[in-house]
């Protein structure tokens, strides 16, 4: 079942344009002129149920207003969606009972309540009765580990606990889609990890549908096989993490721990050297050139172990988006 579908998704937003000084300022005030920013243009993808995608790119390259036209919070201006079945910016109370919105800088919680105050407005909002808020928030709590802290104001927590008092709060009402806008931001690396387990479990147990956007990589390689990456408001890759790496990263990573240390202008000799650390070296080596570098490393050096990775998907998204090559060949890439 499809639970996502956009087609020829657009947003254009007027801006105004104003001239410096004060007959600038006088000329803006009584007759304003303006120009045309496109924000999303021509997006089109379909999501199955189920599915946990990771939806990427660079600040301002559209994906915060990609997710507020998919949960209705501003109409888009060209093309069409539907979510669960819905159109998302007519608002209809059958639509915001199936989807929930998580954004990591906003918060829904009352500052100097205890969560568990918050959550008996979340769930009068939703109309739940007191058994399923009950079995609701106790499944919940225990799954974020966070049972112990639901009586505490909300100002008193961590921010890592805070996050995941949000993530209650959103998923109250068991929503069949979440959108996910940097969910981890600021959190310490054990914050992140719990958060991640959590919405693992969440998807496998209830088959939630998930659109994850995060600049931590992390996120994206521990929830997503698949992967939406957007451009200056463009779709310039839809597919697996794999694939991204087979496309955008045609070279390997190869690590070598020698049995003594060699000069750098030795091991240069054998391709681009990315990093010596003692006796371990690490080579940046096209796909095509990979075989017959090994062969010259075993038969010149007195290699003790040697290791064949892809580059870091860090460095593979960093390349696409700094490369410089213009929108439209990367989506020739895409469409090849």
């Amino acid at each position: 079942m499809t639970m996502i579908t956009v087609e020829n998704l657009g947003k254009v937003y007027p801006v105004a344009i104003k001239e410096p000084g004060l007959a600038g300022t006088f000329l803006h005030f009584f007759k304003r002129t303006y120009r045309s920013v496109s924000a999303v243009q021509a997006v089109s993808f379909a999501i199955e149920a189920g599915e946990v995608v990771g939806f990427l790119g660079p600040n301002g390259a559209g994906k915060t207003t990609t997710l507020k036209m998919l949960t209705g919070l501003i109409h888009p201006s060209t093309g069409q969606v539907r979510v669960a079945g819905h159109v998302p910016f007519r608002r209809e109370a059958a639509f915001l009972q199936k989807i929930t919105l998580v954004m990591g800088q906003k918060q829904q919680l009352i500052w100097d309540l205890p969560t568990l105050d918050s959550l008996r407005i979340n769930a009068a909002v939703y109309d739940l009765t007191e058994t399923e808020f009950k079995q609701r928030v106790g499944e919940l709590s225990e799954m974020l580990t966070l049972t112990d802290k639901l009586r505490q104001p909300v100002r008193k927590l961590s921010l890592g606990e805070r996050m995941k008092a949000e993530l209650l709060a959103a998923l109250i009402h068991r929503p069949s889609v979440l959108f996910l806008d940097e969910p981890t931001l600021g959190l310490d690396v054990n914050a992140q990890v719990s958060v991640r387990e959590f919405l693992q479990e969440y998807n496998q147990r209830y088959g939630a549908t998930v659109l994850l956007t995060s600049h931590y990589m992390a996120d994206i390689t521990a929830l997503c096989q698949r992967v939406l990456v957007i451009y200056a408001g463009q779709l310039i890759y839809d597919g697996s993490l794999d694939g991204l790496l087979e496309r955008f990263a045609p070279c390997r990573e190869v690590t070598i721990e020698l049995a003594q240390e060699h000069p750098m202008q030795v091991l240069q000799a054998f391709g681009e050297l990315k990093q010596v650390e003692g006796r371990v070296a690490h080579f940046i080596v096209p796909q095509e050139q990979l075989t017959q570098m090994i062969s010259q490393l075993l038969n010149k050096l007195d290699v003790i172990d040697l290791i064949v990775t892809d580059p870091p998907i860090e460095e593979v998204i960093g390349q696409v988006f700094q490369s410089g090559a213009p929108v439209e060949a990367k989506i020739s890439v895409l469409e090849a």
